[in-house]
């Protein structure tokens, strides 16, 4: 199965793979985007990206304002986090986590004092195209800034990839190929000067020359609008995608629109290309332009369970209850909440469970949208070979995984698997192969952390042995030199006391 896509020179290219599921769009796609009252309280999880938890600065009972650091990253792969509104901290601890886990993560807890006051040190710039590249990444990286069509990477390290690259295109994924979610559809219909603003801004710090937007057909409004706003800038071509999942997959999408295919393992930088979402672009136009740093984000919240289908702007640390109850509720008692998208997004596993950078949306999917059927025997029809995008064989990895030979799945290439759920999706036999292989990844990367766990253990254990027998060299030098002076001492005492009895000698002879 072929799909079709524009490169740099107005060229169709195709890719393999894929599903065409039900949108389910249309729930929320007509739905404009509408600010969510500010809760009684914020739960703001330090850990929002990938890389190392944010280190909160803040006390207390310590009164902060709006756009105010909390918590500054930690290490090169962070990001910091900043006040949703201005309030006073009332909890620094744990909270559960939106996780399928739940697991309690640390937690600033704020109650908002309903002034929503700036911090008096926001404020932006007048031209950023007047300032360096590396200053641009700076700030973005200063806002708190990740990638927020879910992957939450920060967005200044990508910006900064021209030092170790030769970058020729910046690419903005509008695809949105996930079913039921809209928050960037309206994002783009809604705020399409800003968001192109942000686009030509990274497309700046990053110094390229070319700019693609891609966005799937099901969205013509934002289409029109995104192209409208383009004509001006003859850098930037608007590209209408095929409408298929996953056609935003970062690499497909590249190589949709370039034909060029990023090496395995590889990042799409290699082949000269980054990608950024339309929501970080917002982000990006807003912390240049108005010194505004990510404490809001644009959530679909949807599904035929939820009374009345929206798109929120929400503070992030809000609890996913409260979007629930701004939108009627539930309809009826859902059989599946779902953080994300219904293909790629996690379970959640309780509705107090707070909205975080990454969150683009919030499901709660009734019986006949979930269609969850019993787990058969594989057939061996191959359905999961034709729908996989990379390539890949599920169903022989999944064997391996079933077996617990993960050496063998990794060999089939687990690692090179996005998690789509395309195979699982067209799977006649209703196979969940999908979390078979996070579940080899999760146990994979388990057994990477004990494995450096023990040979981080053994490089302590074995400097511990070398540190205490070079305490006992040094002992055993000190012990040695102490008694040489010792022996030197008594020699010297030894020789004073012979020429003394000398002297003596002498001189009695001479009284003789």
């Amino acid at each position: 199965m072929n799909v079709l896509g524009f490169n740099l020179f107005g060229e169709l290219h195709g890719i393999r793979g894929g599903v065409h599921p039900d949108d389910r769009k249309s729930l929320a796609a007509g739905q404009p985007i509408e600010d969510l009252p500010l809760p009684g309280l914020l739960h703001i999880p330090l850990q929002q990206h990938i890389g190392a938890a944010a280190n909160p600065v803040v006390q207390r009972r310590q009164q902060v304002r709006k756009g105010e650091v909390i918590a500054h990253a930690q290490g090169a792969v962070s990001a910091p986090i900043h006040a949703p509104t201005s309030g006073r901290i009332v909890g620094l601890g744990l909270y559960p986590a939106n996780h399928p886990s739940g697991l309690n993560v640390r937690t600033i807890t704020l109650q908002p004092d309903g002034e929503d006051r700036w911090h008096p040190d926001i404020r932006g710039v007048e031209d950023p195209f007047a300032l360096e590249p590396a200053e641009v990444a700076k700030r973005v990286a200063a806002a708190g800034i990740v990638g927020m069509g879910g992957a939450t990477f920060p967005s200044a390290v990508k910006l900064n990839l021209r030092n170790r690259y030769s970058l020729h295109t910046l690419v903005i994924n509008g695809a949105e190929c996930e079913p039921y979610l809209t928050c960037d559809d309206r994002l783009m219909r809604e705020h399409t000067a800003q968001v192109l603003d942000g686009v030509r801004i990274m497309a700046h710090a990053l110094g390229v020359s070319r700019i693609i937007i891609g966005i799937e057909g099901n969205k013509p409004e934002a289409l029109a609008a995104m192209r409208e706003a383009a004509a001006e800038h003859a850098e930037v071509s608007v590209v209408k995608l095929p409408t298929r999942y996953p056609m935003g997959s970062e690499k497909h999408l590249v190589q949709t629109l370039t034909g060029k295919e990023t090496p395995a393992r590889g990042l799409t930088a290699d082949i000269g290309v980054v990608v950024h979402n339309p929501a970080t672009a917002f982000a990006v136009h807003e912390a240049l332009r108005l010194g505004r740093p990510l404490i809001s984000r644009v959530v679909t919240v949807t599904g035929q369970a939820v009374a009345q289908p929206k798109n929120l702007r929400v503070p992030i640390g809000t609890r996913v209850q409260a979007l629930v109850d701004h939108c009627g509720g539930f309809s009826e008692e859902p059989a599946k909440l779902i953080s994300g998208g219904p293909m790629m997004g996690q379970p959640l596993a309780e509705l107090r469970v707070p909205i975080m950078k990454g969150s683009n949306g919030v499901l709660a999917l009734t019986p006949a949208e979930t269609g969850q059927r019993a787990p058969a025997p594989c057939i061996r029809c191959a359905s999961c070979v034709g729908a996989c995008p990379c390539g890949l064989v599920p169903l022989t990895m999944a064997a391996h995984v079933r077996t617990g030979d993960l050496d063998g799945a990794v060999d089939q290439g687990l690692m090179d698997c996005i998690g789509c759920g395309s195979c699982a999706y067209v799977c006649p036999a209703h196979i969940p192969l999908v979390q078979f292989f996070n579940h080899a990844k999760g146990e994979l990367a388990a057994r990477g952390r004990a494995k450096q766990k023990q040979t981080e253990t053994k490089r302590l254990a074995e400097a511990r042995t070398a540190r205490i027998e070079a305490q006992k060299q040094a002992k055993r030098a000190a012990m040695a030199k102490r008694k040489a002076e010792q022996a030197a001492q008594k020699a010297k005492e030894q020789a004073k006391e012979q020429a003394a009895a000398k002297a003596d000698h002498v001189e009695a002879a001479e009284a003789n």
